[in-house]
């Protein structure tokens, strides 16, 4: 994403800060390079280092074309314009006052810039003021346009469902599991319980985590995929000493093909899980 807004850019400033540690490096050289002749970097983690590869602390360079602004006081370097603006403030305010131009200051309590800003009148506490007006009330919606209540959806939308649904689901599955357990093979029976235990214990790890955890979650669930690659690699080839025989040929690709998505979800996740780490790692 960083380096997709490099090349469109014209002004970078970055303001990515860790309290007792190096700023994170955000922008690389190759980024620097990307940037259209003429752009401007402004780092304001110059004192920490710089979100910026290129950045030299106290000093404006130049590389490959881009300007990169890496002062470390840029505070003080802004009293000039802090000074501008609160000046003008004031000005646009004592022309509020003395709008006839006259030299006679008018304190307008029907203005709301004027009553807002005042705090004693004629020896009144006129603070807090009241709530302002609105300059345009919003329409009112016509009742035509009121909103039909929707139906729950098959997807989980809409209200709850009602107990006598969720009693009537509850009695069907206790039934289809007495079936199952009743004329199932014991070995079957035993990966069916791991099974729907398994996608119990995923539901409630990945649903009901926030979504900006959900990328340091990647690593940690990498220890069930592990699990999962033991489990095939034993449907493949059982030990001997268990006594069982060897399983089905559908049964050992299906096993194959576990083993080749766990070991892409196991990589990706420590691979994603240190690109971020990297980021905030002290160089």
């Amino acid at each position: 994403m960083y380096a997709k807004q490099a090349r469109e850019v014209d002004i970078i400033i970055t303001t990515a800060l860790i309290p007792g540690r190096p700023a994170p490096r955000l922008i690389s050289e190759a980024m620097v390079k990307s940037m259209k002749p003429g752009s401007v970097i402004v780092d304001m983690a110059a004192e920490q280092g710089g979100n910026c590869e290129l950045t030299v602390p106290n000093q404006v360079v130049v590389k490959h074309g881009v300007t990169i602004i890496g002062y470390t006081d840029l505070p003080s370097r802004l009293a000039r314009q802090s000074s501008t603006l609160y000046a003008t403030n004031l000005f646009r305010l004592t022309e509020e006052l003395c709008k006839t131009k006259d030299g006679l200051v008018d304190v307008n309590m029907d203005d709301e810039v004027i009553r807002g800003t005042t705090v004693v009148k004629e020896g009144n506490i006129t603070w807090p003021p009241p709530a302002p007006k609105l300059s345009a009330a919003p329409p009112a919606a016509p009742k035509t346009a009121a909103a039909v209540a929707k139906p729950p959806s098959a997807h989980g939308g809409g209200a709850p469902a009602s107990p006598v649904v969720t009693a009537a689901v509850l009695v069907v599955g206790a039934i289809a599991f007495w079936f199952i357990g009743a004329y199932a093979p014991a070995a079957f029976l035993g990966h069916f319980t791991v099974f729907v235990l398994a996608c119990f214990v995923g539901y409630m790890v990945v649903w009901n985590v926030t979504p900006a955890l959900h990328t340091p979650l990647m690593s940690v669930t990498n220890a069930i995929s592990s699990i999962i690659a033991i489990g095939a690699l034993v449907q493949i080839a059982p030990p001997a000493e268990t006594g069982v025989s060897r399983p089905e040929e559908w049964i050992r690709w299906l096993a194959v093909v576990a083993i080749a998505l766990t070991t892409v979800n196991m990589f990706g996740g420590f691979a994603v899980t240190q690109r971020m780490l990297a980021m905030f790692r002290k160089k």
